[in-house]
């Protein structure tokens, strides 16, 4: 028996045995992790020193109860099993902290090296009775590129240093010859260092709080409570949530378009899902081999648990109101409503080690669309449409001081369109998360940011409009290398009901006043001083017909800049009559029908498509498409 079956079996033993709760108790208990959660979260942005976790937030807090079941459910988190499994508790002393961030040995929860994670374990009268945990995307951990994300790699040895579960600090002493190594390893060995300590200190601090909590109620009314919570959930999702899904069988296929090192391809993601009763079987036999680059994923450690709580959020889109959506957060009592079923050993998303994985968002990302297309064929497409929000890129070189810069940043794009309301505009996936500012770009790196705004057009055209990524420029201030790790350079955000795909990613580089296109993985592309780089970030897929959207609606998206006159006129058929005096625009309503007639008796079908991926997935298809990978 596995430890993921060893915890199960422990954790059911304990749900059989616990007492029945006081609700008043039971929302004092749920409110309390909330807070210890928010409280974690707001000490590391406030001490800790790089851009990547103090400025753009990418880090996250997860509380876990003595089984390693996750029981908070604002965000995504790590999970303790890795530890579990390498430090059993009984050998856990007060003050011990846990460090890790190699991916093959973290269970599948730490998906590239750059994800530092730190685990606390917390204690009530000499037993281990939660851990605390926090990650955070850290700017280097050495490697071949700065920033630790080489989109060329085709080994983890490329991709900087890894670092099992290990005890970091013992009994409160700290292991100084560890974090000699570590910081031997990095580009920013100061700041990673600090920002270490933020983590760890934050974690503890989290741990002397959940003491307090089993100090107040006792372990009995504590626990009996945790699984109250994770009962709730399961529950929320059985009863409420996969009744709207008709029991059958379903597939579905999504794609990553490039590896980084051979020529582009279509790799394919595949999903079934079996729906039967309160239960979900996902399985996703059928996926491809694992890729020569650094797309891989190994989700199918502890039973696909992190997979699962990753992906599970979409089906919230399946409540009953926007409103009730937003109620419903996820923790690790969704797992007893999923089963999961991966192909053997040697897929993108079971890779064989020491295959690369630093872009494994690609596939993790991709996984979300995934679910979410599988799900659209069983409720008649009332699923929004697709969105990928996570693209990295970044400078690196040295500034006119002779000082060693290096400076790396997350940019959202837009989400989906869905049946009751457009996509948000320039979201990030991860919780708070942000793109850096202006301000501190400026004063910190030799960076100018020219642009900062919404790209219009970028949304897929429909009913329900796809949100709008971003177009950001950027001038060098001194001859630097750019970085870039992002996906849909190709492939858009498929589209919904008869909605359009949105706008791929694109990031160019002006040469000799022309601009000339990098693709999606760049590992050091040259900018010499006063050249600019302009990053256009990917729109959401649309939702319904664009043909059936209010005329109004388009107008205002033209008057804000989101829609041009002519996808307004191409996409929606709505004509649009300037009022120079006014600064404006009005309907013209006849000629808007007479256009939407005409558009509508053109299609070459009366039924559109249920997913529509966009003229990128057509050409890729055909094999109309050229590599952007460049010779070194």
């Amino acid at each position: 028996m596995n430890l993921h079956s060893t915890l199960a079996t422990a954790a059911a033993a304990t749900a059989s045995s616990t007492a029945a709760v006081d609700p008043i108790v039971l929302q004092i208990v749920e409110g309390t992790l909330n807070s210890i959660e928010a409280e974690i979260e707001y000490a590391i942005e406030r001490t800790a020193r790089s851009p990547m976790i103090r400025e753009a937030h990418d880090y996250r807090v997860g509380l876990f109860d003595r089984h390693c079941r996750k029981l908070t459910g604002r965000s995504y988190s790590a999970m303790p099993n890795a530890v579990v499994r390498d430090f059993p508790p009984e050998t856990m002393r007060p003050g011990d902290v846990f460090l890790m961030n190699d991916t093959y040995l973290s269970e599948g929860s730490i998906g590239h090296l750059p994800d530092l994670c730190s685990t606390v374990p917390v204690f009530h009268r000499g037993e281990v009775v939660a851990y605390i945990q926090a990650f955070g995307h850290h700017d280097d951990i050495g490697g071949r590129v700065p920033g630790s994300m080489p989109g060329t790699a085709v080994t983890v040895f490329e991709e900087g240093l890894a670092i099992p579960p290990i005890k970091l600090y013992s009994a409160g002493a700290r292991n100084e010859a560890v974090m000699t190594i570590i910081k031997r390893n990095t580009r920013v060995p100061d700041m990673l260092a600090a920002d270490i300590d933020s983590e760890v200190q934050a974690c503890l601090m989290g741990a002397r709080r959940m003491e307090e909590l089993f100090e107040r109620f006792g372990r009995a009314t504590v626990e009996a409570c945790f699984q109250a919570i994770l009962d709730k959930c399961r529950d929320v999702f059985r009863n409420e949530l996969l009744p709207k899904i008709a029991d059958g069988e379903y597939r579905w296929e999504d794609y990553v378009e490039h590896d980084g090192v051979t020529d582009p391809k279509l790799h394919k993601l595949a999903i079934t899902m079996i729906k039967s009763g309160g239960r979900i079987t996902l399985d996703f036999t059928g996926t491809d081999p694992q890729s020569a680059g650094p797309i891989n994923w190994p989700a199918d450690y502890a039973g696909g648990a992190f997979l699962i709580k990753w992906i599970a959020p979409i089906l919230r889109n399946l409540a009953d109101t926007p409103e009730r959506a937003a109620e419903i957060h996820v923790n690790e009592g969704v797992c007893e409503v999923f089963d999961v079923i991966f192909p053997p050993k040697g897929t993108l998303i079971t890779p064989r080690w020491p295959a690369a994985t630093n872009a494994r968002s690609f596939v993790l990302l991709r996984c979300l669309g995934l679910l979410a297309g599988v799900v659209a064929q069983a409720v008649d497409g009332r699923m929004p449409a697709d969105q990928e929000t996570i693209r990295y890129t970044g400078f690196y070189g040295t500034d006119k001081n002779g000082k060693s810069f290096l400076s790396r940043e997350v940019l959202g794009g837009g989400s989906g369109g869905r049946y009751y309301a457009d996509g948000n505009d320039a979201i990030h996936i991860v919780p708070d998360s942000r793109n850096q500012p202006a301000e501190f770009t400026e004063t910190r790196f030799p960076l100018l940011v020219e642009k900062l705004a919404l790209r219009t057009d970028s949304g897929g055209a429909g009913k329900r409009r796809g949100g709008l990524g971003y177009e950001k420029h950027y001038r060098a201030l001194v001859n630097c290398r750019t970085i870039v790790t992002a996906d849909r350079v190709r492939l858009g955000c498929y589209g919904v009901n008869g909605g359009k795909a949105g706008l791929p990613f694109c990031v160019t580089i002006d040469v000799e006043g022309e601009p000339r296109d990098l693709g999606g993985l760049v590992d050091g592309e040259p900018v010499r001083a006063g050249q600019v780089v302009r990053v256009l970030t990917t729109g959401g897929g649309g939702w319904g017909d664009p043909l059936e959207r209010e005329p109004e609606l388009v107008r205002a998206d033209v008057i804000d800049g989101k829609v041009s006159l002519a996808a307004a006129h191409d996409d929606y058929g709505v004509v649009l009559i300037r009022n120079d005096a006014a600064d404006s625009f009005a309907v013209d309503e006849q000629a808007t029908d007479t256009l939407r007639e005409r558009l509508r008796a053109a299609r070459r079908s009366k039924d559109l498509p249920k997913i529509d991926r966009g003229a990128g997935y057509e050409k890729m298809r055909r094999g109309e498409v050229k590599s952007m990978v460049r010779a070194e």
